[in-house]
């Protein structure tokens, strides 16, 4: 079967996810990488005085928002449907209530100290203003293990569906790959692009970066495998015989080698220590300070009182409604939920809303003896199998050598492999059959399942967009204010997915809202 373009980014998304699809589709030029460094705001101190603005969703941008035009002076309120912070950045632990909108519920009760992030899961370094912002608020971080050679790789139609460890998949591929071109360049092939001083350099550096012998040739490695460890007295190294170049070659295999080299996802990556949710309530603490959040507040409708400043919006608190109005609101609600609500927007806004498409992510994690440590010797990283569903293992970063940790199953789009269609105990049940193909006869040490269906949480429902009505047209639409109403999300940056979206676009608002203070003023 031939691997055409489409095929290729079907593999890519299966082993990275959403945001490494992306990433390859910027690289092979189908889609321009857009995204930017955010510039400081630039405003006066104080430009904010006698200025009200209404920032609507207490998630990463509206929380960004928030703060940012705080320290700007204005009066800010911010309206938070939830009773917490944070919206998709939400850690399970013991006593985390996880509700559907058909009213499922499902109580967490893992033992005091381990947590799940059910939303972002880590923090890459090239995402400087969110790791800006955890440095600002001090929140302590860790590292995430993004990646480990001792995780495994799985395919049902590969290698007769045995496990490969990945070191074993990685480096007797590069191995192969080194002794075909060292064959090639001794043969003539590349006379005309190589100088004999380029090919006796390549040469070289074959040998060293394949694991190629003097006579460059791949009979195996120890970065690929040992069958023998070296330990006292006589006993020597020995290592694995190579894997056929056949079965790295296939196809539904190798998706799962390449996933740590999209740009935003390669070491070394990060993580809150003690979960993800430090990040939104380290901003509520600070915002706390002024009462800006007003939780459990969630908005049935807004309308503007004027062209360009003035909006009046409505929200529930016990029972009762209430108004509120402003001169400006930023709204960091997600689209699923502003497209339900009543308001004025524009029509140009509302057929990019209406039109929008998104993904139904979940995450499906378990507490358990930590055997993937204690018997695979592997600490954190994932591992990945083929076909779905779940073709994800993610294992922990935190607490590592404890006796209990919580391991995902499952973290993929449900629409997918036909996940949804699947009752609760169907979907904990095939997540343990395909877990055996990896660790097999471990599945039995899985307990207290816990999943977050994203499409069924209320004030989310949905996990990230997909595309907007208009296509690119509709996104640009949603990048510009409708009279004195912004908006702010990662759905209004090319960082999709993302924290690092959701606060960049936070500062962006602060910066537009500023801006049009300016103007209303000069």
């Amino acid at each position: 079967m031939s691997m055409t373009r489409r095929n290729f980014l079907t593999r890519v998304g299966q082993a990275g996810g959403y945001s490494a699809t992306f990433a390859t589709m910027q690289a092979l030029g189908v889609m321009p990488m857009k995204a930017q460094a955010v510039s400081p705001i630039t405003a006066n101190p104080g430009v904010g005085k006698g200025v009200s603005v209404v920032v609507a969703g207490g998630g990463i941008a509206g929380l960004t928002t928030a703060y940012e035009l705080r320290k700007l002076g204005y009066n800010v309120t911010l309206l938070e449907a939830r009773n917490r912070p944070g919206g998709r950045n939400w850690s399970a632990r013991n006593g985390t209530v996880v509700e559907f909108l058909d009213g499922t519920k499902q109580t967490c009760t893992w033992e005091d100290g381990n947590y799940q992030n059910l939303g972002p899961g880590r923090l890459p370094s090239v995402h400087t203003t969110i790791l800006g912002y955890c440095r600002e608020l001090g929140v302590p971080l860790e590292v995430e293990i993004n990646t480990s050679r001792s995780t495994i790789l799985q395919n049902d139609n590969a290698n007769g569906g045995k496990p490969v460890v990945q070191r074993k998949a990685v480096n007797d591929t590069r191995g192969w790959v080194s002794e075909l071109l060292a064959k090639s360049i001794k043969g003539g092939a590349l006379d005309q692009d190589l100088t004999k001083e380029d090919k006796e350099r390549m040469g070289s550096f074959l040998r060293i970066y394949g694991g190629l012998g003097l006579d460059s040739k791949y009979k195996g490695s120890d970065r690929a495998g040992i069958k023998q460890y070296p330990g006292a007295a006589n006993q020597t190294l020995e290592i694995e015989a190579p894997m056929d170049m056949h079965t790295l070659l296939d196809e539904n295999f190798w998706s799962g080698i390449l996933y740590e080299e999209a740009w935003d996802w390669q070491a070394t990556m990060m993580q809150p220590v003690g979960g993800m949710d430090r990040i939104p309530y380290a901003f509520a603490r600070e915002l706390d300070k002024t009462k800006t959040i007003i939780y459990n507040a969630p908005i049935t409708s807004f309308k503007r009182t004027g062209p360009n400043k003035g909006v009046e919006v409505t929200y529930m608190q016990k029972g009762v409604e209430k108004t509120i109005k402003a001169d400006y609101m930023v709204n960091a609600m997600p689209l699923t939920i502003i497209k339900k609500m009543k308001q004025d927007l524009s029509p140009a806004y509302m057929e990019s809303i209406n039109g929008a498409t998104f993904a139904s992510s979940y995450k499906l994690a378990w507490e358990s003896r930590r055997f993937w440590e204690k018997d695979y010797n592997i600490y954190g990283g994932l591992s990945f199998r083929s076909p779905g569903p779940t073709t994800v293992i993610w294992y922990p970063s935190a607490k590592l050598m404890a006796e209990k940790g919580i391991l995902v199953t499952g973290y993929e789009d449900e629409l997918i492999f036909g996940w949804e269609k699947l009752s609760m105990e169907e979907k904990f049940a095939t997540a343990k059959k395909q877990l055996e193909k990896i660790h097999p006869g471990h599945s039995q040490e899985l307990t207290k399942p816990l999943i977050c269906l994203w499409r069924q949480i209320p004030y989310n429902e949905a996990s990230w967009i997909r595309g907007y009505g208009g296509g690119d047209k509709g996104y640009q639409t949603l990048l510009q204010p409708d009279g004195p109403i912004f908006f702010a999300g990662d759905h209004t940056t090319h960082v999709v997915g993302w924290q690092e979206g959701a606060a960049s676009s936070g500062r962006r608002a602060a910066q537009m809202v500023s801006d049009m203070v300016k103007s209303a003023t000069a």
